[in-house]
């Protein structure tokens, strides 16, 4: 009689999120470009019934497969959020970017134990691409390990941002200041920027006004690529985070951009 051995912890809750991200994308694909009733919540960002809908569908997926684990999503009311294990998952990341009928929007799922991300999915459903993180373990992009540029010199680098129009005044001056040290800089891409970051096609992303579940996914898929991610003091990103988020191809890389903020000093 043949038998198998039981996967370990993390290795089961990537492959669960991995099976969640394949039904989202599917639910998502059958929105997309397609007349959709748009609301305005209360930071006056977009949602949509798709929005909704599909983060429902992750809930009760999770709920069935680890009913003692905390959920925290956009769209919903939060769960068990003492709980050790805690997912946070966001349905639509970019809704700007889908209701536009851009194709960079992507669906975020990551797993925390004690509060760190240990597993993360960035799944763009367009597009067929989808990076996965786990703590010990490469970063894979569809499947294959990936890899950061490396990059170390800011004058070398590619800086983005989703949109200026997420900046305060301050916030707006810091990214100035590294535009004017890096080679090019570009806009858009939402989480989609964060999974080319990890694939080594850009090397710098700087934001902020984001929520933990726009970030948490990203922390093992960047880390697990090379990458460094943190907020704009250096510090690792938790569920209390003001969502300030820099990530970088690499530590030279990031500690001269933090050098930019006021921060630390420059490596290498």
């Amino acid at each position: 009689m043949q038998t198998t051995t039981p996967l370990p912890e993390t290795d089961r809750l990537a492959d669960f999120a991995a099976s969640l991200a394949d039904t989202t994308d599917a639910m998502a694909m059958t929105y997309f470009r397609k007349p959709l009733d748009i609301e305005a919540k209360a930071d006056d960002s977009p949602v949509t019934q798709a929005d909704r809908a599909i983060e429902a569908e992750m809930r009760t997926h999770i709920s069935k497969a680890f009913p003692t684990h905390g959920i925290l999503g956009e769209e919903h009311e939060d769960a068990r959020l003492d709980a050790e294990r805690i997912w946070v998952i966001d349905p639509i990341d970019g809704t700007k970017s889908f209701l536009s009928g851009m194709p960079s929007f992507g669906t975020l799922i990551a797993c925390l134990s004690g509060g760190v991300p240990d597993v993360g999915v960035i799944s763009i459903p367009p597009t067929g691409e989808r990076w996965t993180g786990q703590s010990g373990a490469p970063s894979r992009f569809n499947g294959v390990p990936c890899r950061t540029s490396g990059r170390r010199n800011l004058g070398e680098a590619i800086l983005y941002t989703t949109s200026p129009d997420s900046f305060d005044a301050a916030g707006l001056a810091h990214f100035e200041a590294l535009s004017k040290k890096v080679a090019m800089r570009r806009f858009g891409g939402d989480c989609y920027a964060y999974g080319l970051l990890a694939s080594g096609h850009v090397d710098l992303l700087f934001e902020m006004n984001l929520h933990p579940y726009d970030y948490m996914a990203l922390v093992p898929v960047i880390e697990g690529a090379g990458g460094v991610i943190t907020d704009w003091d250096g510090q690792p990103l938790t569920l209390a985070s003001e969502g300030k988020v820099i990530a970088a191809a690499s530590a030279e890389l990031h500690a001269q951009a933090l050098a930019v903020l006021g921060h630390g000093k420059p490596q290498g």
